[in-house]
This record gives C-alpha cells, structure tokens and sequence, in this order.
C-alpha cells in the first residue's frame, strides 16, 4: 500500500503555464491544469540540473546542446520518478516538495486563510478523520501558518440542481449519507478546538440536511456554501433558516467530486499529458502497479486582508495505491 500526495505549489505565482479560460473556472479543470503544470515543472528542473551536470544546456526535447541524453535514466523520454519526487514518513510526494522554500510573505495575521476540504467518492468513510487531519496538516505546513481562519468540509454526493431554487432544495434533502457525515463532524470539531480552524463551513447543504445536521452538532457551522450553477437563486427555507441560525450563506463553483479515478490515473499514467509515473495499462510497464483510490482533495487560499489580494493559492490531493 502506497499514501501519494499530489501538490500543485502556489498558482497565483505559476504563471501562463496554468491553463486559465474566461468567465467562472470550475475547481477540477483548475486542479488537474496545475497539477500536471507542477509535474512538467519539476521534471523540467530535473532535466535542467542533468544538463547543467554534464556541461551542456536543456535544448527542450529533454537533451543537452552536448548530446547527453538527461533522460536516459527512463528511456522513454521521461525522468525516472525517484528524480523529481520524494518518499518521507511513508508517503509519495508527487512532486517532491521543498517545504523550506515554501510561506507567507507576511506574518500569517495579515491573511485571511481559507481551507476546503473535499472528501471523494469511493474512499472509505471511516477514513475521513485521518484524511483531514493530514490534509489540513499539509496547508499549515505549506503556508507556515498556525492555522486557517475557515475551514470548509464537502462531503461527496451533494448539489443543488432543479428547475427551480425550490425543486432543488427538495432534492437535496435526500443527497449525501447523514450517517457517515455525521460521523465524520466530530474530527472537524477537534481540529477547531485544537486552535487550527477558527471557523467551520459546510458546502452544498439545503434547508432539510442543515437542519438535520444542526441538531445533533456541537460546533456549529459559520458557513454553507453553496453552488447556484443549476439553479439561479438561494431556496428561501434555506435563507431563512441560514438567518435564523447566524450561518453565511456563501456561493461558490466548484465541483464536488473533484478528482474523480479515471483523471487520477490519467494525470499520473504513461499517456499523453500524463507524468509517468504508474505503470503502462497494457503492458504493466514503466512504472507502479495497483489500483488507485483517490481520498481527498483541499483547496487552500490566502487573502492578505488589508489589500483583499490573493498571495497564495493552491491544492494538495490525497490518494492509495493497492499493491496488486
């Protein structure tokens, strides 16, 4: 068994390599754009200091103006993997992360941080108190910062989709597993208790789940948001309820199964935009074998307060790889 961590850096400072298009941009194609941004980056790197060694400049195609090959090591036009990422207590760092070049500019006070933690389909739901420790673990660490002022949890199998706010509204009631998010709540609350999430959020809950859900909590909820990409206004139950009980009403446009299995395997395989690092599907080559599961995905942004300017954005990506 094999923890992965996928990182994307800070993409407020990536530049025109991450592929933006106009108008709303939905969180998956910014995560896996970055993501495979990171990935050539670093392998790039990786190339230049091969070529740098040998004497030579990187001309592009992964050779030195020498002739030396700088990825001979793969054969296949690649880096080898144990070259631009790193294993540490027990998990794969894809890239490797060079955690001291990493933080604020400012001390952590003068940003406003935000946390979005996104549980996926398919992973184990007993699972999700590890999942969010690690997963804020890796924020803190990336922005050097004590903790996050909001931390927003979205559980999978949740939307707001209808004809109208209120057909929507209805459907929702009936989406997610209360069971299991219910069960999950309790490690939130200690991640606020312990000082590293001033405020908790919630996503993609209706009039019905809120309610439901706001009976048996102890640490309520700041923050629902919500995504109005199917339905053009707020379900009046749920801004009355949102009102009654003091909890913002926030809307956003992000996916909630954010990186589903097959974009994982895609972003991490041996075909085209692919960064090589599993095994060729058909012939079992070429790198690790098993089946991947991706877990968690949070989604992290630092606003400096003053200015209201984005310093710092990126992802970091949970994921197991069963040996076969």
């Amino acid at each position: 068994m094999t923890k992965i961590l996928l990182s994307t850096g800070n993409i407020v400072s990536g530049g025109p390599s991450i592929i933006r298009k106009p108008g709303t941009f939905r969180s998956n194609l910014e995560l896996t754009n970055s993501l495979r941004s990171n990935f050539l980056a670093a392998q790039e790197d990786y190339a230049a200091e091969v070529a740098q060694s040998h004497g030579g400049a990187a001309n592009g195609n992964g050779s030195t103006t020498n002739g030396t090959d700088a990825n001979a090591e793969t054969g296949g036009g690649r880096p080898t993997a144990s070259a631009w990422t790193a294993s540490e207590d027990g998990i794969l760092y894809v890239p490797a992360v060079h955690w001291d070049a990493h933080g604020l500019q400012e001390e952590p006070a003068h940003y406003d941080i935000t946390a979005k933690l996104f549980f996926l389909p398919g992973a184990v739901a007993s699972q999700r108190p590890r999942f969010a420790g690690e997963a804020l673990a890796h924020v803190l660490r990336e922005l050097r910062a004590p903790a996050v002022d909001l931390l927003i949890v979205s559980f999978p199998g949740m939307s707001f989709k209808g004809d109208c706010e209120w057909e929507a509204d209805r459907i929702n009631a009936g989406q997610g597993n209360d069971e299991d998010e219910m069960a999950t709540w309790p490690a939130i609350e200690e991640l606020h208790r312990a000082g590293l999430a001033k405020k908790l959020g919630l996503a993609e809950f209706g009039s019905e789940k809120l309610a439901r859900f706001l009976d048996k909590v102890q640490v309520r909820p700041a923050v629902n948001q919500i995504n109005l990409k199917n339905c053009c206004n707020v379900p009046p139950p749920l801004a009355q309820l949102a009102k009654e009980q003091g909890i913002d009403l926030l809307v956003h446009s992000d996916c909630t199964d954010i990186l589903p299995k097959g974009t994982l395997r895609d972003l991490l395989g041996q075909g085209l935009g692919g960064a090589g690092l599993l095994a060729d599907s058909e012939t079992g080559t070429g790198g690790l074998r098993g089946d991947l599961t991706p877990q968690w995905v949070v989604k992290y942004t630092a606003v400096v307060r003053d200015r209201g300017v984005i310093e710092n954005k990126g992802y970091f990506a949970g994921a197991e790889l069963a040996d076969e």
